[in-house]
């Protein structure tokens, strides 16, 4: 069963990560990545644990800075907002060279900096729909997605049957290549053989030696009660399969539920509105609110004043993370007729009349003086 798991460990803040304002624009924030990556590149520190956790922190901050959803998230939420949108960070420096392949081009010229082992595979995206109710009790639903997976015909080797790889020459089988630039020397990925250490000559003829076929499969997901709108449940290795060997990439799933007429929902608590007459104010009343479940039962107080909020503990969603439910707030909402019949009118006139003023102790009637 899938969980939104709480982080950790204490996460420093991006912006004191970069050394940069928090209003610092997108060409400031590659300015400052860039100098931190040419510092803390694991090429540069060899066997250095700390400058390569220091590595994945810059560059894990500037994945969300750089990126203006996530930036807005974290922003407002800090590092629980980017997490809410799938992000996770990196959990090794492969990670980061294939994220930002393009910058590491720029800075050391070898499209990337240095790879480790097969390309990893892509990550897919997809969404589930969930009623308010669902989302409160927690569901089980069947999501189909069109991923490549590993070829059946040559099992996932790119060559035709009776055939096989050949190490690549270029490279001797090791996918990378070393060039002097500077003062370094730089790893780059072999462009034989895109970093696979192997070639082939006689391909698949069923994926063209790309070790890939595109196939529909359906997966079960357990989406954990209380999830809210616009959270996104990860499952490892379900996304594209990487050819021969690598890692395959993630499926995010990205949960939506549906507006509930009856309902606003402000995380774990619910509120509603009821309608009630003047008399159920100030005679008091036993009214059905809605709940999640269907209905429930209220004694309305006599003399409840219009804008008045009755709680219900415990009738709202559960906490994501534990700790029981939230309430269910009604909103009290005083209904005016828009028409009286004739005799509606003389008891409305006569209580009027009948009133006083609290203040002054005079009795002008609840309409003024009428007019002569």
């Amino acid at each position: 069963m899938l969980t939104l798991s709480p982080p950790v460990t204490v996460k420093r803040d991006y912006y004191e990560v970069l050394a940069v304002a928090r209003d610092a624009d997108a060409a400031v924030l590659k300015k400052a990545y860039r100098k931190l990556a040419v510092e803390l590149h694991p090429d540069r520190n060899p066997g250095n644990k700390e400058a390569e956790e220091k590595f994945k922190e810059a560059s894990e901050a500037y994945q969300v800075l750089a990126d203006g959803e996530k930036r807005g998230l974290y922003d407002r939420y800090g590092h629980d907002g980017p997490r809410s949108s799938g992000f996770s960070g990196f959990s090794d420096v492969s990670d980061v060279f294939s994220a930002f392949g393009d910058i590491f081009g720029d800075i050391f010229g070898g499209g990337g900096g240095r790879r480790r082992g097969p390309a990893r595979g892509a990550d897919l995206e997809t969404e589930v729909h969930l009623t308010l109710l669902e989302a409160a009790t927690g569901a089980e639903k069947d999501v189909t997605v069109d991923r490549h997976a590993r070829c059946a015909a040559c099992e996932g080797t790119g060559a035709a049957k009776g055939s096989s790889p050949e190490r690549c020459g270029t490279c001797r089988g090791q996918g990378q290549v070393m060039h002097q630039q500077g003062f370094l020397m730089i790893q780059s990925t072999c462009p034989n053989c895109r970093g696979s250490g192997s070639v082939i000559k006689d391909p698949c003829k069923s994926c063209r030696g790309t070790a890939l076929e595109t196939k529909s499969e359906t997966l079960s997901v357990s989406v954990p009660a209380g999830v809210d709108d616009g959270s996104t449940l990860r499952l490892a290795g379900r996304g594209e399969e990487a050819p021969r060997g690598g890692q395959a990439g993630n499926l995010y799933i990205h949960i939506r539920v549906k507006a509930d007429a009856r309902f606003e929902r402000d995380g774990a608590h619910l509120h509603t509105r009821l309608e009630v007459s003047f008399p159920q104010a100030a005679l008091g009343a036993t009214l059905s609110v809605p709940t999640l479940e269907g209905e429930s039962e209220i004694d309305l107080p006599a003399g409840t004043q219009p804008g008045e909020v009755i709680v219900l503990r415990g009738q709202g969603l559960p906490h994501l993370r534990g700790g029981g439910k939230g309430d269910l707030a009604v909103h009290i909402k005083l209904m005016v007729p828009i028409k009286l019949t004739k005799e509606q009118d003389q008891h409305l006139r006569a209580y009027a009349e009948a009133g006083s003023d609290p203040v002054k102790g005079e009795k002008p009637g609840l309409f003024g003086r009428r007019k002569k």
